[in-house]
Formats: structure tokens, C-alpha cells, sequence
């Protein structure tokens, strides 16, 4: 699979599926990948850090969440379970991915509290109490930077932001760009090369 599979709207590669198994927080999870999805193979590194090291919520939780760039759905699948009261926005602009993510969170009973979406189909007036992010660092610094001013001013008031991001393809930058745009920002976590930012809304 070359990288630009998984960016595109209509993944040009052969569907083939396969089932990819993690534990996150001592639950079992088998989930549906398919090629020109991103991390078609295992659960990505950085996603399984984040889902490690990010402040997931407890079963009180509630409000409404959101995984942006939501893959075959493993961040926005442990978000649902891990929070029975929260609503989560799936979001990706790769149509195979939002069909895989569907049909995930459908087989984890989660159906109703997962809405999977393109990014120009979630309503506008749908603020976040949560973001959840592996996002693409592979389509460039502007790219990055832009899907960031596109989703964070989305947080809901008193909300946050968990991204994960490679060290080596520009975490450190990206954490240094949001602190001098005004985010307050902290790295929680730095592991197996990748760091784990969590970014507070905006207070003015």
C-alpha cells in the first residue's frame, strides 16, 4: 500500500479485509481493516500509544467526542465502550475507512452512539468536549497545521484535545506551532518515538 492510499477519498487499492486484534485498558478488541486504509495491518504504534498514555474517559463520562481521522475505527470503538454515556463523531475522509468504521463499531453493539462521517458532513454547530487524533503527518506541515485551525476552535468550552504525533515527523514543531498560536499545550507522554500532546481550548 503506497501512503497516498488512505488520504484519498476512493482508495484506489483491491478491498481485501482482515480482522486486527489489541487490548486497550484490559478489554479484548477484533476489528475489520482492509487495504488502502491507514495501519490496514496491525493497530497503528502511535494509536496503540495514545490509546496507552492519553487521559481516556471513565464509564461517567459523558459529552460529545470526536476521532478525527477515525481509520477503521479503533480510537472512536474504545472511546464508545470506555464511555457508554458519550457520543462520538468518526471522521475521515477516506470512504472505506468511515464503511469499516461503521461496520466495527455495528459488530461492538456501538452503532448508535458512533456517528461516522465525512468532514464536511458533521453539522457545523457540533462543538467537542474530547478530541482524539493520530492524524496524518504524512501530508505535509501545511496540511497538519491546517486540519488543526480546521477542528480545535471546535472544542467545547472547558474540553480537550489528546493528539499523538511522531516525533520524527514533526511532534515537536507541531507542539511548539500550537503553543505559539495560543493552545495551551502539554506533551503527557513521549514513547517508542512518538509524543503525546494534550491541548486545552482556547480561553478568550
Amino acid at each position: 500500500m503506497t501512503a497516498d492510499h488512505y488520504f484519498s477519498a476512493e482508495p484506489a487499492a483491491p478491498e481485501v479485509r482482515n480482522e486486527i486484534e489489541f487490548n486497550v485498558a484490559g478489554r479484548d478488541y477484533r476489528l475489520t481493516a482492509a487495504s488502502g486504509v491507514f495501519s490496514a495491518g496491525r493497530l497503528d504504534p502511535g494509536t496503540a500509544v495514545l490509546l496507552r498514555k492519553g487521559g481516556l474517559p471513565t464509564a461517567d463520562v459523558t459529552g460529545t467526542f470526536l476521532d478525527l481521522g477515525c481509520g477503521y475505527g479503533p480510537i472512536a470503538c474504545v472511546l464508545a465502550t470506555e464511555a457508554p454515556l458519550a457520543v462520538v463523531h468518526a471522521v475521515d475522509v477516506n470512504a472505506r475507512a468511515r464503511e469499516l468504521t461503521a461496520l466495527n463499531a455495528g459488530t461492538l453493539g456501538l452503532a448508535d452512539r458512533v456517528r461516522v462521517a465525512a468532514p464536511d458532513d458533521v453539522p457545523s454547530d457540533v462543538t467537542f468536549d474530547q478530541i482524539w487524533s493520530n492524524p496524518p503527518t504524512h501530508v505535509g506541515k501545511a496540511e497538519l497545521r491546517a486540519l488543526m485551525e480546521r477542528w480545535l476552535p471546535r472544542l467545547a468550552p472547558g474540553g480537550v484535545a489528546w493528539l499523538v504525533i511522531n516525533r520524527h515527523l514533526g511532534g515537536d514543531s507541531l507542539h511548539s506551532w500550537l503553543a505559539e498560536g495560543g493552545w495551551p499545550v502539554q506533551r503527557m507522554a513521549s514513547q517508542k518515538g512518538f509524543r503525546v500532546l494534550r491541548v486545552a481550548g482556547k480561553t478568550d
